[in-house]
């Protein structure tokens, strides 16, 4: 890649780290420009007009182009890599999980330690805290679909890792700081430690 890579992020966030990872995987450079979105950094008029309209992180930003989207980010990196399966169903599949990851994983898992964590319980609308027990139904149901299609094998689609393992590896190793027992999920853990022993890796910052 010959355009400098910038990433837009918070770096307590997730999604931005999912980058972040992909790109150390990679040994891709990558500039780290940070925002607090408790304080609002991503709602002023200048992100706004300049980074992303829909006023959120994380950003890739691709010479003069920016790339919302953390999954959509991770693609632009990993495309014709290592990180992207050579066969078409192992690539449909790697988007399986990278889809469940924001539409199962993430609402749920994120949300909670976002809550527990940076909100506060004490803090939360009564409309958040009714959604609390719900949310760790659906986030156990996640962390159980994982552990189960893990038991036996080392990577969520064929012999290597790919997208599909950062992607769920960033909230997942984040799970218990919303109340989730990762214990409870044995093939989930030792596939934790898998992905933390791959060349390039880089821990998250918090």
């Amino acid at each position: 890649m010959t355009d400098k890579l910038v990433l837009h992020e918070d770096p307590r966030s997730g999604n931005c780290y999912k980058i972040q990872l992909t790109a150390a995987l990679l040994g891709l450079p990558l500039e780290r420009r940070q925002y607090d979105i408790m304080r609002g950094d991503t709602r002023t008029p200048e992100f706004l007009s300049k980074v992303n309209s829909n006023g959120r992180i994380p950003v890739l930003q691709v010479g003069e182009r920016f790339l919302p989207e953390s999954n959509a980010a991770c693609w632009y990196l990993g495309e014709s890599t290592h990180l992207v399966p050579d066969s078409r169903f192992e690539r449909a599949d790697m988007l399986r999980w990278m889809f469940f990851e924001q539409y199962n994983h993430e609402p749920n898992i994120a949300t909670l330690r976002f809550w527990l964590v940076y909100l506060g319980q004490g803090n939360l609308s009564p409309q958040q805290r009714e959604q609390i027990m719900g949310k760790r139904a659906a986030g156990e149901a996640a962390l159980k679909l994982m552990d189960e299609h893990l038991t036996g094998r080392e990577w969520f689609v064929g012999a290597s890792a790919s997208l599909a393992d950062i992607a769920l590896f960033a909230y997942t190793h984040l799970a218990e700081a919303g109340g989730f027992s990762l214990g409870d999920h044995p093939a989930v853990c030792r596939w934790l430690d898998r992905v933390r022993k791959l060349p390039g890796f880089v821990a998250m910052d918090t």
